[in-house]
């Protein structure tokens, strides 16, 4: 429980102390007029009070990702959580509020617009197309899952297809009309329910004498039960995603940077939402490691399951919070996918908007775009998701970091600090290359190789942007 503790220290430390160097860094402008005001279209550019659009972007970047996410990166042991805290701060941190901020500065433009401006119009071109598949995919998983999961809870009543049509309406309804009007109610309610489950499940663990793994000399190591095919580098890295650092948050940031009002807000909406989920996956990781009786047993039951992770998400939390931890669960394994799922499509439409240049206050044009999204988002559903679906932990990942390069070069050409982001930077894009040439839906080349290849890439990346900086900052001085 040390460990757990401190963790947790560190995270809300680290938001005070280097949450206020990348505010230095990237100098916010309070007078500056924010997009939300500048633009304001009552739809997508809306004002909105601060702790509702922080919890509105915690719902958002959250969804199942620190929960699902984190139970299977518990089954590496307590270097679970050495990732979760650094990566928070370090990684997940620079990477949410600098795409927020450089949101914000570029008039609430999506994550394909801005990467575009900063890295060429190539990127921007493949950014358009990867997010909105991305967001579409991501759509249409949390529209069947959450389905299935209600039709087995009321089997004779309702069908899968009757909860996909209603699930359905609830997007199409969440995706074109305006953000204050379903989002901004219903959201608020759903991040104070799941960040009630996390601290119901912290007292739990306190309450029940559960012996939370320490992270030590001896436990440092890899204690998957496939430690061999799962190697903690590159694959930790890429299934604690959301709780770390995740490429969907880029894609959900813009959604709020049109409803900021002051600069200075951003700390705490896009770097205060990204370490809160760090608390969250903490919490997760601790009891899943805890709750079995330890990450041994985690890993045999784990095993013994086929590796369904939503059935332990549903024996933690009832055994851990009872009756009442039922409900949560429900809302944690249905309600969350579902958020993510509406914010999906939204951020879909924006990205799509922002590069056919539509204005989006007629709702004739929400919908000439929304509609096919929705055609394709439902026949996606009938398709078998097994292979794309494995793919979306490394596109995910991958998004996360083109999003850190276009940090990078953004603050070269300002002549900043860019080594809070060429770190991070090269060190994703080792763990990309790995993860692909690693992984069975990849290339399947042993462990050395693809390490040691996706480390040389990292730092041939580094060297190539520390040279080119040097001719990026001669110019400017010139």
């Amino acid at each position: 429980m040390i460990t757990l503790c401190i963790s947790i220290v560190v995270l809300i430390v680290g938001y005070w102390i280097y949450g206020k160097v990348i505010e230095r860094i990237f100098g916010v402008q309070p007078e500056r007029p924010t997009p939300a005001v500048a633009k304001s279209d009552g739809v997508d550019f809306v004002q909105l009070p601060t702790w509702k659009i922080f919890l509105i972007q915690f719902l958002n970047i959250a969804g199942l990702g620190p929960i699902f996410g984190t139970v299977a990166g518990a089954l590496w042991g307590p270097v679970a959580f050495l990732w979760i805290v650094l990566g928070s701060l370090f990684a997940g941190g620079v990477h949410d509020y600098f795409c927020g901020m450089l949101s914000i500065r570029h008039g609430g433009e999506s994550v394909s617009e801005v990467s575009g401006y900063y890295l060429g119009s190539w990127i921007k071109q493949f950014m358009r197309g990867f997010t909105v598949l991305l967001m579409i995919i991501v759509g249409a998983v949390f529209l069947l899952g959450p389905a299935k999961i209600l039709a087995g809870m009321t089997a004779g009543s309702v069908s899968l297809l009757g909860w996909t049509v209603i699930i359905l309406v609830y997007y199409i309804l969440s995706t074109i009309l305006p953000i204050d009007k379903v989002i901004g109610k219903l959201y608020p309610i759903f991040g104070l329910a799941l960040l009630f489950m996390a601290f119901g499940l912290f007292v739990a663990m306190f309450w029940q004498d559960m012996s939370v793994p320490e992270l030590s000399l001896s436990s440092f190591s890899n204690l998957h039960y496939q430690a061999e095919s799962f190697p903690v580098f590159p694959m930790l890295f890429v299934t604690i995603a959301c709780g770390a650092i995740s490429g969907f948050h880029a894609t959900q940031s813009p959604l709020m940077a049109r409803c900021i009002t002051n600069e200075k807000q951003g700390k705490q909406v896009f770097f205060g939402a990204m370490v809160t989920e760090g608390v969250v996956a903490l919490i997760w990781a601790a009891i899943s490691m805890s709750f079995f009786g330890g990450v041994t047993e985690l890993n045999q039951t784990m095993l013994a399951n086929g590796d369904n992770t939503a059935l332990m998400v549903n024996e933690i939390s009832n055994g851990a919070l009872g009756t009442f931890g039922g409900f949560l669960a429900i809302l944690g394994v249905v309600a969350a996918p579902i958020t993510s799922g509406d914010t999906s499509f939204r951020s879909a439409r924006i990205i799509i908007a922002d590069f056919m240049k539509s204005s989006q206050k007629s709702i004739k044009n929400r919908l000439l775009i929304s509609v096919p999204l929705f055609i394709v988002g439902y026949l996606l559903t009938l398709v078998n998701f097994g292979v794309i679906w494995r793919y979306f932990a490394w596109t995910n990942q991958t998004l996360a970091t083109v999003v850190l390069w276009t940090v990078t070069v953004y603050l070269i050409r300002e002549g900043k600090n860019f080594w809070i982001a060429l770190v991070p930077s090269a060190f994703m894009s080792a763990v990309v290359v790995s993860y692909i040439l690693l992984a069975p839906e990849g290339f399947s080349l042993p462990v050395d190789l693809s390490v040691i290849v996706g480390a040389t890439v990292g730092v041939l990346l580094m060297i190539f942007t520390l040279f080119r900086s040097r001719q990026i900052i001669r110019l400017t001085t010139d």
